[in-house]
């Protein structure tokens, strides 16, 4: 015990006697860890928190033994807290420990999201248990579905905790959290504990007061986090434990997994589905033990390859982001990044899966299939070698969720009040009355009906979003359409349609789960494909949601390896002698150590920024008179005008700098935006176009002194 503790009292004696015995018997843990009791005080006195600790940190026992201890001391009955997960295999990876440790008080943790069954919920219902995992989603689907008696369910709620809360502060899932919870708040009638979970974010302050929604600047919050020397910045093992290679194919790196480190258990990294598939495939057709995991496998299938995996030792797991978060796949020996993450914060979280038992450490291994990937890989490693980690921050302008929030409130309540309704989010914008024009376009276009200044859901409402009881309104996301594939009648996974559709000679073949399929039936109105197995010739496809490119930083961060920077890290030969034929032969002309090259090469004439996809999509526009107007925005150039002079480069220059422009928006992107249907199109356009704005990035652009390399073409 410290001398400051000791002056203090000992943080341990506020937990329940009842809990502090368990933690000593049950676990045999000889003590918490420092960061687990800094918060046994804040939580206990009722405070908002994040707390702020790399994967495996303990953050779940720092979270629930006080909170456990505040409801047996306060007497809390019924439902009182929530805990919220951003996957529902993250719940069901949490349940069984967060019941074990509600039992040692003789209380219980029951599970609750779209994969319960009715019987379940039902019991839920009848006898509510003390602690509710459960998804965002979820939460609101019991606030409108008329089978839950929410006042009765959720009305005893005290504290909300929010795994993996930087997940939901990112994108629009973060809105729709902080409006479910103003509404919560106004079903119990009294303010809740917020405490979220959190990994390493560059702006933990800033995660905290997001998370307190309209009580941010009136209610007590902290950030608490391991004391510094438990967790240097920026968390980083021996250079010699993170090493870059370049392997210049997939195929390759399948040969190097499959040769290295066998008897041990790795877990490799890939950034999209079909690489999962594909390299799954080929490190089996090596006769390496493989199992798989990303969003488009059947529940059932990745359960069975987490569960195997767990129990296993000389495998390989592959998979997308879906086990960058806490889920517990066991002691891991190993993690493998094919290519690059696009965040620190994500690589943050993958090599935190490593060296959790005694006298291991983390480590990772760089795979780059690409030059550009590898050039990509080594400029994250410079950024997390200088311990810098992205801000999360919230998507602008949410005004589709607004719509979406103001058609859920009506179903709720059945009813809403036409001059009332802002006061359910407690005054947190953007759900305040500055969403009064998008009520009215609700009530012009039919979404809700007017009867004498009481708003009723409309027929457009139905028949937009009626189908399943409205469950489709509780998701603020739009996943592409997808077919789902079944064997006999074990259900396999999801395939995009274009794999159904597209043209190739032979049998129509499917890879997915790692084996090959043969198609044998398409049910085109049920979205249902019939497999048997194959020997080979799968394709894997999947549609890519989202906005593309990377980040300012990042692509700033490419630069500087251009111009000789190296990562602290270990390279081999081939990474080394990769990088170097970069900078020898592509460098001098895309890179300037002073300043950005704007050169032409023949009709070709680009400005060579290296900002990143949102600032370059903002100066396109923005420079709108000398741009191609047919160029998509990369992440490192610009496409100017074939026929440009260095005069009208400086003059349209000169004017960018007096107003930035926001991007153009192709109307497909619309689309992709959930409930734009709900909105004016004039402000789903503009909704999109905040999403792909930089103005400092490009600010930053339009300073920069500019080398013009223009010869006559």
């Amino acid at each position: 015990m410290t001398a400051r503790e000791a002056e203090a009292g000992d943080p341990l004696d506020r937990l329940d006697p009842v809990v502090l015995h368990h933690i000593l018997n049950t676990l045999g843990w000889p003590d918490l860890r420092p960061f687990q009791k800094s918060a046994i005080d804040p939580l206990m006195d009722g405070e908002d928190a994040v707390l702020l600790a790399p994967t495996a940190g303990g953050k779940t026992e720092a979270a629930c033994f006080p909170i456990l201890s505040a409801m047996a001391q306060q007497r809390w009955r019924g439902t009182s807290v929530l805990y919220l997960c951003p996957l529902k295999a993250l719940l069901n990876n949490l349940v069984t420990r967060v019941d074990g440790y509600a039992q040692w008080l003789g209380r219980r943790a029951a599970l609750w999201h779209g994969d319960t069954a009715e019987s379940r919920r039902r019991r839920i219902r009848t006898d509510p248990p003390e602690i509710l995992l459960t998804t965002p989603e979820s939460l609101e689907a019991m606030l409108i579905g008329v089978k839950t008696d929410h006042a009765n369910l959720l009305g005893n709620v005290r504290t909300v905790i929010v795994d993996e809360v930087h997940a939901f502060a990112g994108d629009d899932r973060g809105w729709h959290l902080l409006a479910v919870l103003e509404r919560l708040e106004r079903v119990t009638g009294h303010p809740i504990q917020r405490v979220g979970l959190s990994a390493t974010v560059g702006n933990p302050e800033g995660l905290l007061t997001w998370l307190q929604g309209s009580g941010a600047g009136k209610r007590i919050g902290r950030v608490v986090s391991p004391p510094p020397e438990a967790n240097p910045r920026p968390g980083s093992p021996p250079p010699g434990l993170v090493e870059l290679d370049y392997v210049a194919s997939l195929d390759n790196a399948a040969k190097l997994i499959a040769s290295l480190h066998r008897g041990e258990k790795r877990l490799v990294f890939c950034d999209s589905r079909r690489q999962v598939e594909e390299l799954g495939a080929a490190l089996r057709a090596r006769g390496t033990t493989a199992y798989l995991s990303h969003a488009s496998l059947s529940a059932d299938e990745r359960a069975r390859s987490e569960q195997a995996f767990a129990e296993a030792r000389d495998c390989v797991i592959v998979s997308t982001s879906t086990l960058e978060l806490g889920i517990d796949v066991g002691d891991l020996d190993r993690v493998i990044q094919i290519d690059s993450p696009s965040t620190v914060a994500s690589f943050l979280q993958r090599i935190g899966r490593t060296g959790r038992r005694a006298g291991t450490a983390r480590n990772c291994l760089f795979l780059a299939t690409h030059e550009d990937t590898l050039l990509q890989a080594a400029a994250l490693l410079v950024l997390w070698g200088r311990g810098w980690v992205e801000k999360v921050t919230a998507p602008p302008e949410p005004r589709h969720l607004v719509a979406q929030q103001l058609l859920a409130l009506a179903l709720q309540q059945h009813k809403l009040g036409d001059r009332l309704w802002q006061s359910e989010w407690n005054g947190l914008a953007p759900f305040d009355r500055s969403a009064e024009p998008i009520l009215r376009h609700l009530i012009g276009e039919g979404f809700l009906n007017d009867d004498g200044g009481l708003l009723f859901v409309g027929p457009e409402a139905e028949k937009r979003f009626g189908h399943r009881h409205f469950m489709d309104l509780t998701a603020s996301f739009t996943a592409p359409p997808q077919f789902t594939v079944l064997s006999g009648r074990t259900e396999i996974g999801r395939t995009d349609p274009s794999v159904l559709t597209e043209e190739r000679p032979g049998p129509r073949r499917l890879l997915l789960a790692g084996r090959n399929w043969q198609v044998t039936f398409i049910d085109w109105g049920r979205k249902r494909v019939f497999v048997e197995p194959a020997d080979s010739g799968g394709v894997a496809k999947w549609a890519s949601g989202g906005i593309a490119g990377l980040s300012f930083e990042l692509t700033r961060a490419m630069r500087e390896v251009l111009l000789g920077v190296d990562p602290p890290v270990s390279l081999t030969r081939r990474a080394e002698a990769c990088l170097r034929g970069w900078r020898e032969n592509q460098a001098p002309d895309v890179v300037h150590p002073t300043a950005t090259l704007l050169s032409r090469v023949g009709n070709d004439v680009r400005w060579w920024t290296w900002a990143g996809y949102r600032a370059n999509a903002t100066l396109g526009a923005t420079l709108s008179s000398i741009t191609d107007p047919v160029q998509r925005p990369t992440d490192c150039w610009l496409r100017l005008r074939d026929d440009l002079t260095p005069q009208m480069w400086q003059a349209a220059r000169a004017d960018a700098r007096e107003s930035l422009v926001l991007p153009d928006v192709d109307h497909r992107a619309v689309k992709g935006l959930k409930f734009s249907a709900a909105l004016p199109e004039r402000l789903a356009v503009a909704t999109v176009a905040a999403r792909l704005a930089d103005f400092d990035g490009a600010s930053e652009m339009l300073r920069t002194p500019v080398q013009l390399h223009l010869r006559p073409h």
